[in-house]
């Protein structure tokens, strides 16, 4: 059986170790202690898609780390990304480029990644612009999410201020970005996050403000990309009535499954994926025992989740009965000071 370590980004404060490595006890669904590193507030994480690198945010920009043969990592280099901390970032899936999304001033950085995985210079800066439509927000564009397309060829930005998804055409030699298509939710939804189909035919876009899920059929028509809506469902119980923001979005390792949570209800929803119409069904939405779940992630076994509880700190463990369609706590929660996201990753053979 594969071995997989666990990545969680946290935020920090007196403790300095913003990412938490864990091997991953497949059996009984569980998180073991191995290891930490010294990263100031590591808002989000991502791996590279060759699986050689780690890339976080930090408060001074972003940092590169090589994934060791144990799982453990090696720093590589810190860059800026000249503008305030960000809040997610991906790569492309050439590893040839680098793009953060920034919250706090409404911009994408794209930064050139070095062949060795390092984090090289910046290829290009765009502040969106516009007037949004959520008070609490300032009227002001928030770039929550960025996302290639798994062709490679557009670079997709989640913009829950301004409530819409911005559509960039990468130029793979200059690493530069030219908006080609927008992407418009309903006014205040706030897309936060966004997934392609292992395919790339299909794109998810989870609503923050107006729970649910946007559910896209993508191709590419006299080479302009096109994005035709086919299902919206929610991330919801249907007698829910009181305030809910909708959180990060996950696959299951295999795609076959889909789950989100929801902050305020402090509910996780899992959904049974359609591989050939991309369409989503509920299986469950159910109590996580913690407070604001920023994330939550099966693990690749599908038969336990973890949830990532930001405002209680806490990581809370589940076994799923998918039968039943119920989930049972199988353990204490671990404490950990306010987690971020996190990332299952297989160990070489």
């Amino acid at each position: 059986m594969s071995k997989y370590v666990a990545y969680v980004s946290t935020y920090t404060m007196g403790d300095h170790h913003g990412i938490k490595i864990y091997d991953v006890d497949m059996g009984n669904g569980r998180f073991l202690p191995k290891g930490e590193v010294e990263i100031t507030n590591a808002s989000y994480i991502t791996v590279s898609h060759d699986q050689k690198n780690l890339y976080a945010i930090t408060d001074f920009g972003v940092e590169a780390y090589l994934i060791l043969p144990d799982g453990n990592l090696e720093k590589m280099n810190c860059a800026s990304i000249n503008g305030m901390r960000g809040c997610y970032l991906s790569t492309d899936y050439k590893e040839e480029y680098l793009f953060v999304a920034g919250y706090h001033d409404g911009k994408i950085t794209v930064l050139r990644l070095n062949k060795d995985g390092s984090v090289g210079e910046i290829t290009d800066e765009i502040y969106l612009k516009g007037l949004g439509s959520v008070a609490e927000r300032n009227f002001r564009p928030h770039v929550n999410c960025v996302k290639m397309s798994r062709d490679n060829k557009y670079l997709l930005a989640a913009d829950i201020g301004m409530d819409q998804v911005n559509v960039y055409r990468l130029d793979h030699f200059s690493g530069r970005l030219r908006l080609v298509d927008v992407i418009h939710s309903e006014i205040e939804s706030a897309p936060r996050h966004l997934k392609f189909s292992e395919s790339g035919r299909y794109l998810y876009v989870v609503h923050e403000i107006k729970n649910y899920i946007d559910v896209y059929r993508y191709e590419e028509v006299n080479g302009n990309p096109e994005f035709e809506k086919i299902q919206n469902i929610s991330t919801l119980n249907e007698k829910f009535t009181a305030n809910s923001a909708a959180s990060a979005l996950n696959f299951s390792e295999d795609m076959e499954y889909m789950i989100s949570s929801n902050a305020g209800d402090n509910s996780v929803i899992l959904y049974k994926r359609d591989r050939e119409t991309g369409l989503l069904t509920k299986i469950f939405c159910l109590p996580i025992s913690g407070e604001y779940p920023k994330e939550a992630a099966i693990f690749p076994d599908n038969r336990h989740l973890v949830s990532l509880n930001h405002e209680s700190d806490s990581m809370t463990f589940f076994t799923i009965n998918m039968e039943k369609k119920i989930i049972v706590m199988n353990g204490r929660e671990i404490p950990i000071h306010k987690p971020n996201c996190v990332i299952f990753y297989r160990l070489p053979e």
